[in-house]
């Protein structure tokens, strides 16, 4: 029988969505009034917790001149509430030898602690308390200001991070995708307090929510602190609707080329083209591609660009699935010097792919790779909390460890050669560079792509 969604499922109400072996690895969904939806995946085994909340609001969710702000949001939500000084909320966790965070994706939100399994009360009062009572007061906004700024200077000084940022600009050009998850120095340094707070107001809401617990829990208690640490706040009546998502998918034009020349020791490079949304069933066939082509020691890419030549330290793809589009990119560190080169065989490579597939051999070792890491990353609690609730907001449904190495290890070379066509065959990819490049090297290497 499937899985019911939590639309599907009538408030106030619990369904068990996976049973596990002697009550491990049971993942139980509640549903309370309001939308908020709590999802458990207890391991009675261990002596730890985690608890997050995931909210459904991303960079994406920002107009031109919100830029930023569901970054700056989660800063500010740390500063304090009407319970908690932001000593209290940091003070709280660390006296019990807890840890507690935060981070912002295109798409998502995530509050999260990890704890031992008799802190969770505490956890779940003070990330709830965090996201149900933050005052956003005008004070905080401002002091916070100078730090997500120190944070966007921080990441400008890492080219190997800036150069994804590009490569989103690249191929969504200035839409909500292809901005980035910080914001810039401008739109931060525009943004007010009633800004700021007047999207809090629009976004965070219950049916916007998925509270996830993972580790030694029982679903119940679980649901009982979470209606009492939401009080008042699952029936909000002065919530204003939000708008809805679309208009960003991939730009499909071939050979796009973005250059940006900067005085740094290497040249950081990606090469990419569109890849597949979240919910495309070729995602499993993709994953396999992905972990031969550039998925590790063994792959393509770093034995003919790192093993066999020596032109690059890092060098590696990866496969970036949103709710209506995705990106899929090949990335490399190198000389400058060096970089027309590594770009000549990343695209032998792709096209290679693209034409052939891969071997009999390299869908052995790929389905092996994604199974072992996929169960290894499920060992500890933090893991098991993320995989629950991201399931449970970008999916609606959830998958065991069974069927997840079952639609892994069903993946056929036919499969793979059906995506690889598709994705990696289908368009000249689009460049991303940042390093001293320019000149004529610059024009090199945008006619090598174009």
């Amino acid at each position: 029988m499937a899985q019911p969604t939590a639309a599907q499922q009538q408030p106030g109400t619990t369904r068990t969505l996976l049973k596990g072996v002697d009550g491990a690895g049971v993942v139980r969904r509640t549903v309370l009034p309001g939308g908020l939806r709590i999802v458990t995946d207890s391991l009675p085994t261990v002596r730890s917790a985690a608890f997050g909340i995931w909210v459904g609001v991303g960079s994406r969710d920002e107009t031109p001149v919100l830029n930023g702000a569901t970054h700056y949001l989660e800063h500010l939500l740390f500063k304090g509430t009407r319970r908690r000084s932001a000593l209290d909320i940091s003070s709280a966790l660390d006296a019990v030898g807890g840890e507690m965070n935060a981070f912002t994706a295109k798409e998502y939100t995530c509050y999260y602690a990890r704890v031992l399994d008799d802190d969770l009360p505490l956890a779940i009062d003070v990330v709830s308390d965090m996201l149900t009572g933050s005052l956003i007061r005008p004070e905080d906004v401002d002091t916070e200001r100078d730090v997500v700024l120190e944070e966007i200077a921080m990441t400008e000084d890492d080219p190997g991070d800036v150069v994804h940022d590009l490569f989103a600009q690249v191929m969504y050009g200035d839409s909500p995708l292809g901005r980035p998850v910080l914001g810039t120095v401008d739109t931060i340094n525009a943004l007010t307090r009633d800004q700021v707070a007047g999207f809090y107001k629009r976004r965070y809401r219950p049916e916007h929510l998925v509270v996830a617990a993972a580790g030694n829990v029982d679903h119940a208690k679980v649901v009982r602190m979470v209606e009492k640490a939401f009080a008042g706040s699952l029936t909000r009546t002065d919530a204003v609707p939000a708008e809805p998502r679309g208009g960003s998918r991939a730009l499909r034009t071939a050979g796009q080329v973005q250059i940006l020349d900067r005085p740094t020791e290497q040249a950081h490079l990606v090469l990419g083209l569109p890849g597949l949304a979240r919910r495309d069933e070729r995602r499993w066939a993709l994953g396999v591609l992905n972990s031969a082509l550039g998925g590790g020691m063994s792959s393509r890419l770093f034995q003919e660009v790192r093993e066999k030549r020596g032109l690059a330290y890092s060098v590696y793809s990866y496969s970036s699935a949103f709710a209506d589009s995705g990106l899929f990119g090949i990335y490399a560190g190198c000389q400058p010097k060096r970089v027309e080169e590594v770009l000549k065989i990343c695209r032998e490579e792709l096209q290679r792919v693209a034409d052939e597939g891969i071997t009999e051999e390299e869908l052995k070792r790929a389905v092996g790779q994604i199974s072992g890491s996929t169960v290894l990353g499920m060992e500890d609690t933090g893991s098991l909390m993320s995989r629950v609730g991201k399931a449970e907001l970008c999916y609606g449904t959830h998958l065991s460890v069974d069927e997840l190495l079952a639609k892994i290890s069903a993946v056929t070379l036919d499969d793979v050669r059906e995506v690889a066509a598709t994705v990696l065959g289908a368009h000249r990819p689009s460049l991303a560079v940042i390093g001293p490049v320019n000149g004529k090297r610059a024009a090199r290497i945008s006619e090598a792509v174009s």
